[in-house]
């Protein structure tokens, strides 16, 4: 570069920061000690930024900060370009009892244009895990570690997120959301910790991410549509799903859902999409499931119109839920039963349009096989289950 084109460079970051307003939570009394709550703090700062007419920047230094709970409002802001920078770690309580009966510890609402880069934010849910799995009765459901809820413009990049008591992200009813370079991680027996969690939302992109909890890396719910989902390692944990869907009758659908360049390891499913049997007004189509590598993984390719976690009050009507036009192109790897692909459909709606192109699935260095039921579709490529569509 020309030391004029340098200089210019120089000009044009300089009056960008001159019109870029900073706040520094630990001006306004965050502390970095991991033991003081320091939730006023970023409020205040959040509020200021908010207030600002032009882009503003939240800085987060280097430290732990304790944080009981927080809810960070866009409805009022000014600022539609708000940036938070976070070089430190956020730390739920350890006690879990302080927000296990609260829907959300770290909760965007209502915000319209928010980037949040790099740090940490850790639930320290291991107790309250612990708790569950002692059965005991006295144990809280337990909080989303951090919510996007009625938000438009969202992009989240190099953050972490851990530990949650319950879900890790949730994002709800939104719009253009960028998840990129992510680290979402939970022990793998940690109960109910799904990954990323998008439902009743639209233009959602979740890429070049490492996903690792005790539920579903991934979990699509009702009403998403132009979902875009590439470059994840996931694992451990209960793979990409879509659903669980059709427990309520009247349901929005979930559509154009993309999901490739994805890698399983050791997880109970890949690709999956699940059901309740009973009736529903919503539907799955247009689905495209693209170069997949598993790596012994249980249920590589499972479609589950019967769903029933706990095989307790379990339904047995069909399942009202349409699924057509889902497409599995180019999966790969190895199998850890012997029936890799699993397409239970519904008895009262069959599955329609389903593509199986390029599979090739081993178990224990052999071809897999296949279980199809009330699946209409074809096969073609290197692998053709038998009995199968």
């Amino acid at each position: 570069m020309s030391p004029l084109a340098i200089f210019f460079l120089f000009l044009f970051n300089s009056s960008l920061a001159a019109n870029t307003n900073i706040y520094n939570v630990q001006n306004y009394g965050a502390k970095s000690d991991g033991k003081t709550d320091s939730s006023k703090a970023f409020l205040s700062a959040w509020s200021a930024a908010c207030a600002s007419n032009t882009p503003a920047t939240i800085n987060v230094p280097i430290g732990k900060y304790l944080i009981h709970n927080a809810n960070f409002n866009g409805q009022t802001c000014k600022s539609k370009a708000i940036t938070i920078r976070i070089d430190g770690t956020l730390l739920a309580p350890s006690d879990y009892n302080v927000i296990g009966n609260d829907e959300n510890w770290i909760k965007f609402e209502k915000v319209n244009g928010i980037s949040i880069y790099g740090g940490t934010f850790d639930g320290q849910g291991a107790a309250l895990w612990a708790c569950k799995k002692s059965n005991s009765k006295n144990c809280p459901d337990g909080t989303t570690a951090l919510t996007f809820y009625n938000s438009n413009n969202i992009i989240m990049s190099g953050v972490t997120v851990q530990n949650s008591q319950k879900f890790q992200i949730l994002v709800d009813g939104c719009h253009n959301v960028k998840l990129q370079g992510m680290k979402v991680l939970a022990q793998g027996n940690s109960p109910n910790t799904d990954g990323i969690h998008v439902k009743l939302s639209s233009g959602v992109s979740i890429m070049k991410s490492q996903i690792g909890t005790g539920d579903d890396c991934i979990s699509i719910g009702p009403g998403t549509s132009n979902l875009w989902i590439e470059g994840i390692a996931c694992g451990p944990g209960h793979g990409i799903s879509i659903g669980s869907l059709g427990w309520k009758q009247q349901e929005l659908g979930v559509r154009n859902v993309t999901v490739k360049t994805v890698t399983f390891s050791g997880t109970t499913n890949g690709v999956r999409v699940k059901t309740w049997a009973r009736p529903s007004s919503g539907f799955v189509r247009n689905i495209l499931f693209q170069h997949i590598v598993m790596v012994n993984v249980k249920n590589p390719i499972l479609i589950d119109q019967n769903y029933c976690p706990n095989h307790e009050s379990c339904p047995h009507q069909g399942s009202g839920i349409k699924i057509s036009d889902v497409t599995y192109q180019d999966i790969r790897g190895t199998s850890a039963t012997k029936i890799a692909v699993k397409l239970d459909c519904s008895i009262t709606n069959p599955c329609s349009g389903i593509i199986l192109e390029d599979l090739n699935l081993s178990y224990q260095n052999q071809q897999t096989e296949a279980s199809c039921v009330n699946a209409r579709g074809r096969v073609s490529g290197l692998q053709k289950p038998n009995n199968c569509l």
